[in-house]
């Protein structure tokens, strides 16, 4: 069997804030996304590409914690234990 996911990563920009989605797709994609957030400092100069990073990092991050917790009430409904899922 082979599957195919594929994280759709969607950015919005403001003056000082990038928040971006990461939202999974494909056939039998669980449905999960993550959201992360950057602030660029006042006294920093504006470069779209760092914030567009750390928010990317940060969604992604979310993302994989939440498909841990899917993951682990999956094992917990098949097993009737408590699962933990370190990442």
């Amino acid at each position: 069997m082979q599957n195919h996911w594929i994280v759709d990563l969607t950015f919005e920009e403001d003056e000082s804030r990038t928040t971006c989605t990461a939202q999974l797709s494909g056939f039998s994609a669980p449905g999960a996304q993550g959201t992360g957030m950057a602030r660029r400092n006042p006294i920093d100069d504006s470069d779209s590409v760092i914030g567009e990073e750390l928010a990317a990092a940060r969604a992604c991050h979310d993302l994989a914690h939440k498909l841990a917790g899917q993951a682990e009430t999956g094992i917990e409904s098949h097993t009737h234990n408590p699962a933990h899922l370190p990442l």
